[in-house]
């Protein structure tokens, strides 16, 4: 097991990808510093808690929900946001839960989402040419000279706010805003009053009907009152995850402690290259997006670096075609990554493989392209006698117009309403919770 942790300038030496360009290196010095100070987010026995549960929704035993923004920003982390996301995440996961009939693992895109990978360095509009916006972790999304400066002390502001975030996702998981029969009230709020919500009768009557039962004998176990939620995000910025990575006092291993779960994106998994490198050597579990261009062999190849002990729970593949080629291009990565035995947690991300931009100049999804992705995904490995592990959905709890379709039947116009997300646009709360509704019949056919 390889457990030494490569230096910051080692990393940089295999040509990291995707990274900021500060103007002041020892600022960015003094930032990591810091940071290699500062107190963990999360505790390694927390991670191996969820590497477990990954484990378990590699073999059906679970399903995983991941959700949450596609990037965060730091004016955004406030209670009421965090309350919201938090809300609609619990909200779909007793849909997901009852429907599956197995524990539903609760992991959000929070608490340190702030970098983002661009496809170009630059951004140019009217003439002017500044720094492509790359993440409340490196430079602000305003388009001046100034806040477009890639600015090493956002690093500790988003350890900070992520601090924040936490503390607050821990004390509403626990202190009873998480209670099951709370949850199971907004779900019936929602199907009472939202005019989509009336097709899903059926199935929160049958969920209503089960808790009266477990209340009339009397069953009200610590599960009905509190829930576990994870953390996750891209581990992007290699000064921030690398300055966030600890030694374990109990095994002596290392764990990026910024997050439970962090995970290498479509542009930055080269085989060689610095990202994969580094979450080798650290003993989270991980994840690793796999887009149309991926193949069968660099999966296995993946596979073998980044878990050569084919550890459960360890590595999961999130993949990301696009709802129009899933069908063709994910069955032969499961079937020969399952054929050479590699454990693996299979979680279908719909939503970055069908991003278009509208023609009045908005960055949307169709609603029906990311149901039937997920719908794609859930065929595949029927067919193949697979496990779909789980989705990833971005998200939020507040009624932003960012993604078109649904049963409201949002268009192109609308968008215009309430488009918030500054990077890539997220399912709204009624469409998030149709999306469950929806997502839970197709677990009824599994």
């Amino acid at each position: 097991m390889v457990t030494e942790i490569p230096t910051l300038e080692q990393l940089h030496a295999l040509g990291a990808a995707q990274q900021p360009t500060y103007d002041d290196p020892a600022a960015v010095a003094a930032a990591v510093t810091r940071l290699r100070t500062m107190p963990p987010l999360v505790f390694a026995g927390e991670c191996d808690e969820l590497k477990a549960k990954v484990a378990a929704a590699s073999r059906g035993e679970a399903f995983i929900l991941q959700g949450g923004d596609c990037a965060e920003t730091f004016v955004d982390a406030t209670a009421d946001n965090v309350r919201n996301k938090l809300r609609v995440l619990l909200q779909m996961a007793v849909v997901l839960t009852y429907a599956a009939s197995v524990p539903v693992v609760k992991v959000g895109r929070l608490a340190g989402q702030y970098a983002k990978p661009r496809s170009s360095d630059k951004e140019t509009r009217d003439g002017v040419t500044l720094p492509a916006y790359r993440g409340d972790a490196v430079n602000g999304f305003e388009f001046t000279p100034e806040s477009r400066r890639p600015d090493p002390q956002r690093l500790l502001d988003v350890y900070h706010a992520s601090a924040s975030t936490l503390n607050l996702v821990r004390a509403f998981t626990t202190g009873g805003y998480a209670d099951l029969r709370q949850v199971h009230t907004w779900n019936s709020e929602f199907v009472r009053n939202s005019p989509v919500g009336q097709h899903y009768e059926a199935m929160a009557a049958e969920i209503d009907r089960a808790l009266t039962f477990m209340q009339a004998i009397g069953a009200n176990p610590d599960e009905f009152h509190r829930v576990d939620f994870y953390s996750s995000h891209e581990a992007l910025l290699l000064e921030y995850e690398h300055a966030m990575t600890r030694t374990d006092s109990r095994t002596e291993l290392p764990y990026n402690v910024s997050a439970h779960m962090v995970w290498i994106g479509e542009r930055t998994r080269q085989l060689d290259g610095a990202h994969v490198e580094y979450f080798r050597h650290i003993r989270n579990p991980i994840g690793c997006k796999l887009g149309p261009t991926a193949t069968a062999d660099e999966a296995l190849d993946l596979a073998a670096k980044l878990n050569p002990t084919n550890e459960p729970g360890r590595l999961t593949f999130i993949t990301r075609f696009g709802a129009g080629k899933i069908r063709e291009g994910l069955p032969h990565l499961v079937e020969k990554v399952t054929a050479e035995g590699v454990d693996v947690a299979w979680v279908c991300d719909a939503m970055h493989g069908n991003t278009f931009e509208t023609s009045n100049g908005y960055k949307t999804r169709r609603f029906e392209d990311v149901l039937d992705e997920v719908q794609g995904f859930f065929d595949v490995h029927r067919a193949l006698g697979t496990t779909p592990a789980g989705i990833l959905v971005e998200n939020t709890g507040d009624d932003v117009t960012e993604i078109i379709g649904g049963g409201e039947e949002l268009d192109e116009l609308g968008l215009a309403h309430r488009y918030e997300s500054v990077v890539d646009p997220r399912l709204n709360r009624v469409q998030s919770l149709e999306m469950a509704f929806l997502v839970a019949e197709m677990l009824r056919r599994t």
